[in-house]
């Protein structure tokens, strides 16, 4: 049971954790003596409007403009990955087979390792501000505009409630 402002409604919260939509009504009889049904027409309104707002994310997940924003992120990401997976595990692989060579003093008591180390570091924030930048660009706008459109749909769907 909810309470509002201190008192009893009588009425069942449906985000209520306690709730449970399938046991309620099972073998019990309602004032008539008929099987009560399985859920309440409350409930039932509240899961169709729950149906709806999931059929608007599917539809918005099938338009062409959440494609475009998709491909434009992946188009970024997968060849990024790749590239800064690939230097990663070069430098491993080096630092662990060819030890000699990332010993190779270049100035004074700084290697080939310790530059190289230092090269993660770099290519970590170089990698971090593009895909910031990229997003940024590319993809923050169509996103937003998407995001606008999908809490409009969503919202007639639920018949204008918030």
């Amino acid at each position: 049971m909810e309470k509002q402002d201190g008192r009893d409604t009588g009425e069942v919260g449906f985000d209520d954790p306690w709730y449970d939509a399938l046991a309620s009504g099972w073998g019990e009889l309602d004032s008539t003596g008929a099987p009560a049904p399985a859920l309440p027409p409350a409930r039932r309104e509240h899961e169709d409007r729950a149906r709806g707002a999931a059929d608007v994310y599917l539809e918005v997940q099938r338009s062409a403009a959440f494609q475009e924003v998709r491909s434009r992120y992946r188009r970024f990401v997968v060849p990024g990955v790749i590239v800064f997976f690939t230097w990663y595990v070069g430098y491993v692989v080096t630092a662990t087979t060819a030890p000699g060579l990332m010993a190779r003093p270049v100035a004074g008591a700084v290697n080939v390792a310790l530059l190289a180390g230092l090269g993660q570091f770099l290519t970590t924030f170089l990698f971090t501000w593009a895909y910031a930048r990229h997003a940024r660009l590319r993809r923050d706008r169509a996103a937003l505009d998407l995001r606008w459109d999908t809490q409009e749909l969503t919202r007639s769907a639920r018949g204008g409630e918030l």
